[in-house]
């Protein structure tokens, strides 16, 4: 067994565990400055944040290891999914900080753009090797983009 087949899926992993905390941490949606903002009307069910990261999450778990499982005959590909899914997290946690801490919602907007930007790349990536690794993070995909046009909607409306 080769460094590739341990380290990378564990770099995968630790990714994943990575957005969760990071985002767990500054996420509150019970704070007095968020339910008084005026809300995109198109802006979903508190319970359906619940189940759409349950999915993400998981989905991104199940993507990440099987990509990395085969780095040894893929390498580049392998590296190159983690290198936008560290950047796409990046985003994504700059997004929730800025979001939720200093309450500055055109630039938290513009990094959770660019998280979706960043994660067709991913998807893209998940298709070349297999058509249902794709399949799996298409609801990821349209989760960011729906966020990235809440997350706007709330700078038109605040």
């Amino acid at each position: 067994m080769t460094w590739t087949r341990v380290v990378l899926p564990a770099v995968s992993v630790l990714l994943v565990a990575v957005y969760a905390i990071g985002s767990g941490r500054w996420v509150t949606t019970s704070a007095d400055w968020y339910t008084n903002l005026s809300q995109p009307a198109w802006q979903p069910p508190p319970p359906v944040f619940g189940l759409a990261w349950s999915y993400n999450f998981l989905a991104l778990i199940v993507v990440g290891l099987v990509i990395t499982l085969q780095a040894q005959t893929q390498t580049s590909r392998t590296v190159a999914y983690l290198a936008l899914f560290a950047v796409s997290i990046a985003f994504a946690l700059a997004w929730a900080y800025l979001f939720y801490v200093p309450h500055e919602l055109v630039a938290s907007a513009a990094f959770l753009t660019l998280c979706a930007l960043t994660t067709v790349g991913m998807v893209v990536l998940a298709f070349a090797d297999r058509w249902w690794l794709g399949a799996l993070l298409l609801p990821y995909q349209a989760w960011l983009v729906i966020a990235a046009s809440l997350s706007w909607g709330y700078v038109r409306l605040n």
